[in-house]
C-alpha cells in the first residue's frame, strides 16, 4: 500500500520539462563539471581520487535534498546535475588515466552500464520516463542513468579530442553535430522520445567536456588559457541567472494562466 508521503510525490513532477532553456543550462552544467572537477583534482593539485570522493560526497547530499523535496525545485535539481557532471569527470579520469583502462575501454564499459540501466529501470517500472518524473522509482533510475551517462560523456570527449586526434576545437563541432542530428531525428522521424532524450543527454557531456577543455587547456595545447576557477565561477554564475529568469518566467505564466 503507497504511503500519504509517496501519494503526495506521485502527483507532482520534480523534473524540468525538456526545453531549448533545459539543454541551453544542461550544456552549461556540463561544461562546468569539467572546469570544476579539473579545477579540484589539477589546479587544487587533490588528484583524482581525492577529487572523486569530494564530488561523491556532493552528490549524495544534493540527490538526498533534491529525493525529499516533493516538487520541481530549480536548485536541487541543477545542483545535482552539476554534481554528475563533477564525479563524472574525476570518476572517469580516475579510470583512465590512474588505473590505465583507456578511453575506449572504459567508454565500452560504461555505455554497457547505461543500457543496462535503462533496460532494468524498463522492467521494473514499466516505461522510461524523461519528462515527467514523479515516483521515487523513477526518479532513482532517472539520477542513476544521468551520474553514469556524465562518466561515458567525460570518457567520449577525451577519447574524440586527445585519443583521435581532433582536437578541442573540432571535437565540440562533432558532439554539437551528433546533438543537431538527435534533434532532427526528433522532429522528423517517429524514433521513441525517451531513446532520443538519453542520445542527446550523454551527447551533451562529451560537448561540455571538449568545450570546458577548449576554455582552460593552455594555447599551446589548443586551449584559450582560462583559468579552470575563474571558468567554474562564470559558468555557475550564468546558470544561476538563466535558471533564476526561467523560474520568473514560469511563476508569470502561472499566474496569468
Amino acid at each position: 500500500m503507497a504511503t500519504t508521503r509517496d501519494q503526495s510525490v506521485a502527483h507532482a513532477s520534480k523534473v524540468p520539462p525538456v526545453t531549448l532553456a533545459f539543454w541551453i543550462i544542461k550544456i552549461l552544467a556540463t561544461t562546468l563539471g569539467e572546469t570544476g572537477g579539473d579545477a579540484v583534482s589539477m589546479t587544487l593539485r587533490l588528484g583524482y581520487a581525492v577529487g572523486t570522493l569530494i564530488f561523491l560526497t556532493f552528490f549524495l547530499v544534493t540527490l538526498t535534498a533534491q529525493v525529499r523535496a516533493t516538487r520541481y525545485h530549480p536548485a536541487f535539481y541543477w545542483a545535482v546535475v552539476v554534481a554528475t557532471t563533477t564525479v563524472g569527470t574525476t570518476t572517469s579520469d580516475y579510470i583512465d588515466r590512474t588505473l590505465g583502462l583507456g578511453y575506449v575501454t572504459s567508454s565500452i564499459i560504461l555505455l554497457g552500464l547505461v543500457v543496462a540501466v535503462l533496460v532494468a529501470w524498463r522492467r521494473v517500472t514499466g516505461s522510461i520516463a524523461v519528462d515527467r518524473i514523479s515516483t521515487r522509482k523513477n526518479e532513482l533510475f532517472y539520477w542513476v542513468t544521468i551520474l553514469i551517462s556524465n562518466t561515458l560523456g567525460t570518457a567520449l570527449g577525451d577519447f574524440v579530442a586527445t585519443s583521435a586526434g581532433l582536437g578541442f576545437e573540432r571535437g565540440a563541432l562533432v558532439f554539437a553535430g551528433l546533438i543537431a542530428l538527435v534533434a532532427l531525428a526528433h522532429l522528423f522521424t517517429r524514433a521513441p522520445p525517451s531513446m532520443l532524450f538519453w542520445a542527446a543527454y550523454v551527447l551533451t557531456r562529451p560537448l561540455g567536456a571538449t568545450l570546458g577543455d577548449m576554455l582552460t587547456k593552455p594555447f599551446d595545447e589548443g586551449g584559450l588559457n582560462v583559468g579552470r576557477i575563474a571558468a567554474s565561477l562564470a559558468l555557475a554564475g550564468v546558470m544561476v541567472v538563466l535558471i533564476a529568469v526561467g523560474g520568473r518566467l514560469a511563476s508569470r505564466r502561472a499566474t496569468t494562466s
